[in-house]
């Protein structure tokens, strides 16, 4: 019975060719989003287009997997909702079809098709992107202004947006 504690351990997963194709389990466990958010983001991300196979099995495109990447990069590090990411991305075309060069220094020596160049998101010059978060917490109209919130009640979500913060890095193991 001893030899099957080591049967246990998972063998360390074979490193696929940059162009291969992806199973949803290969995507999901490569990004560390469950396979059902993949699934759910194919229904709010047109541009998400696995091929499907019989059974209806998922294999991932190398573009497919870096648009994924964004959209998880978009969603859970910059904190954007999913209409924002939609919005981002049907802007991002003109903005990625502008910049080939960038996509081939970013790839490298890789042949192949070119990668989504990330777009920069315009914010505020004037507001930081807290103060810009607790505004929309608090309904500020689009001048920016808090329509009826105490100084208070600011202070008290400002607060509290940080101790979010320090919990988020305390998950992701930065702290």
């Amino acid at each position: 019975m001893a030899g099957m504690a080591g049967s246990e351990a998972k063998p360390a997963p074979l490193r696929k060719s940059a162009t291969a194709y992806r199973t949803i389990s290969e995507v999901s466990d490569d990004l560390a989003v469950p396979q059902h958010v993949l699934r759910f983001w194919e229904t709010k991300f047109s541009q998400v287009r696995p091929l499907k196979r019989g059974g209806g099995r998922r294999y991932y495109r190398p573009e497919d997997v870096q648009l994924l990447r964004r959209i998880q990069r978009l969603l859970y590090e910059e904190g954007y909702t999913i209409k924002g990411v939609q919005r981002l991305l049907k802007e991002g075309k003109s903005a990625e079809s502008d910049a080939p060069a960038a996509a081939s220094d970013e790839a490298g020596t890789q042949s192949g098709p070119a990668r989504p160049v990330p777009v920069t998101r315009t914010k505020p010059a004037a507001k930081p992107r807290d103060e810009l978060q607790l505004s929309l917490l608090a309904g500020a109209g689009r001048e920016g202004r808090a329509q009826g919130i105490s100084t208070e009640l600011r202070d008290e979500l400002t607060v509290l947006l940080a101790e979010l913060k320090r919990l988020q890095a305390a998950l992701r193991g930065d702290a």
